[in-house]
């Protein structure tokens, strides 16, 4: 019978290797090794053996002790013979955090489920709609929210007052039971969620007829959001712990709001600048005039020069609106449009002739540059 390879040197690892050095040598190996991984190998079903028995004894302090002192014939026949299923080797062993490891979940497509303890509570969200002057100014808005809350007869446990939840006998509070399944490869573990308590841990055999024993109720709270100055159409203001409460002790959710800003008569928004189209008639286009215009703040005077064209845009530094997280200013827009008159008086159209005839076509710089480039175009 060929000598057994010393088990520290199957796994890789120092005679002083700790507990978690062992273990992350032995995955790695189970890993590379395993006969899902590598059908039909002979030599890999060998080296899995091993591995398998090098760690079962290695973990083990009271096996580790005697081999370290006595060696292979430390163990009493211990090793290979402990083993059983395919080929003489337990399936079984470590084998759900393998497969966690290897495939994501447990065998059958069922997922190792953690012991039931604290769940953060679900998020909420919440559409606000407030106006232009609320969004660049500011405000505070009281909302109503109808969300899941603690119930304040049992303060959440679900069970009657006076009473508690109960650890489920059937999972021994772990949520679920283990099932094992006969396969071609040996014995495997099924992993399944507790039918009784429905994968809680606990059972309720009192609970509070207030909320029927779970925990929470369905009520209608006012919370109030401050909307701050410079907030734009479509983002959202997060409000830490105002979600739905936690499970089993677990923080509570978080309550998003989204802002939906009402379009403005006048202005319109660019980031933190405005825009306003102002109409002037002709005579104010052409002699210049003093405008009155409208600000976020208000009106004021400002003056446009002689020969103004229409759709000239001038620029009002600052009068913008206000940067969210700093005291900078936008700049607000104007754009100024010509607007020609539609119904005029014999007298009105008499004037405009003989302002035409005195004019000439010099006076209208824009209209002779086009005529004579269409005259060079069609020469």
């Amino acid at each position: 019978m060929p000598e057994k390879r010393d088990y520290y040197e199957i796994l890789g690892v120092d005679r002083s290797a700790s507990e978690a050095e062992l273990k992350k040598a032995y995955r790695n190996l189970a890993k590379k090794y395993h006969p899902d991984v590598n059908p039909g190998d002979k030599e890999a079903e060998i080296k899995f053996k091993e591995i398998n028995e090098a760690y079962e004894v290695l973990s083990d302090p009271q096996k580790r002790q005697k081999y370290d002192r006595f060696g292979h014939a430390g163990l009493d026949g211990s090793g290979f013979g402990g083993f059983n299923g395919f080929g003489g080797f337990d399936f079984n062993f470590g084998f759900d955090d393998l497969f966690e490891d290897f495939f994501g979940g447990s065998p059958f497509g069922t997922r190792r489920r953690q012991k039931p303890g604290p769940r953060r509570g679900a998020d909420i969200k919440y559409t606000l709609e407030i106006t232009f002057n609320e969004a660049v100014f500011g405000t505070n808005k009281e909302i109503r929210v109808t969300r899941l809350q603690t119930c304040g007869k049992c303060s959440g446990t679900g069970a009657k007052p006076g009473t508690s939840p109960q650890t489920c006998r059937h999972c021994n509070g772990t949520g679920q039971v283990r099932h094992a399944q006969a396969t071609p490869f040996g014995q495997m573990i099924n992993m399944r969620t507790c039918d009784v308590c429905r994968g809680e841990g606990t059972i309720i055999s009192d609970p509070c007829d207030e909320c029927r024993g779970s925990g929470r109720q369905q009520k209608t709270s006012k919370i109030k959001v401050e909307i701050p100055a410079g907030i734009d159409n479509g983002q959202t203001i997060s409000l830490r712990g105002e979600g739905e409460p936690g499970l089993r002790g677990g923080p509570p959710g978080d309550l998003y709001v989204n802002i939906r800003v009402q379009p403005h008569p006048i202005f319109i928004r660019d980031g933190y600048d405005i825009m306003c189209e102002i109409p002037i008639t002709f005579t104010q286009a052409a002699l210049g005039a003093e405008l009155e215009i409208p600000t976020l703040e208000g009106t004021m005077k400002y003056s446009i020069p002689e020969g103004t064209q229409t759709g000239t845009v001038f620029r009002l530094r600052n009068k913008g609106i206000k940067h969210l997280r700093s005291n900078a200013k936008g700049d607000q827009f104007i754009k100024v449009n010509v607007e020609v008159p539609k119904k005029l008086t014999a007298k009105q159209k008499e004037l405009l002739r003989q302002f035409a005839d005195i004019s000439g076509e010099d006076a209208f710089e824009q209209r002779k540059n086009f005529f004579d480039k269409m005259k060079d175009l069609f020469q």
